[in-house]
């Protein structure tokens, strides 16, 4: 398996950052919108890592000497587009699940042993937080 070159890996660490900002940002929407004091309490839950993972990405681009995107991924609006806040919180869920298949695709193809350890605890968060959903019955 080749290692990814520094323009991949960029490009890699800035569609994720998109992807979590999308998420964060629409885990914080759910919550504050929520009926149910569990869904909204789980979403910020969810919320906070999210936010803890934009964080991380960027310090991780700016060690690359690169300026991380500004760009809120597709996802957000997707999710501001389903009416009912179980199945928001469903389908970010599966946002969770394709986050953690492209960081089991891309971790082994990185030379950097601390940022692929680093995106390795973000995988981990990630189906820490798809089980924590899954288990709390509250997806729909």
């Amino acid at each position: 398996m080749q290692a990814l070159n520094h323009d991949e890996l960029l490009a890699f660490l800035n569609e994720m950052l998109e992807a979590e900002r999308a998420g964060s940002k629409a885990l914080l929407h759910v919550s504050k919108e929520a009926k149910e004091q569990a869904v909204a309490s789980l979403a910020m839950q969810v919320h906070h890592d999210e936010a803890r993972w934009c964080a991380m990405l960027i310090a991780a681009i700016r060690r690359l000497d690169a300026s991380p995107s500004q760009a809120t991924g597709a996802f957000y609006e997707k999710v501001l587009a389903i009416p009912e806040e179980k199945a928001r919180l469903a389908f970010v869920n599966r946002g969770q699940g394709w986050v953690v298949k492209k960081l089991k695709e891309v971790i082994p193809r990185i030379e950097d042993e601390q940022l692929a350890k680093d995106l390795g605890v973000m995988l981990t968060s990630h189906e820490e937080n798809i089980a924590k959903v899954n288990e709390s019955g509250l997806a729909g």
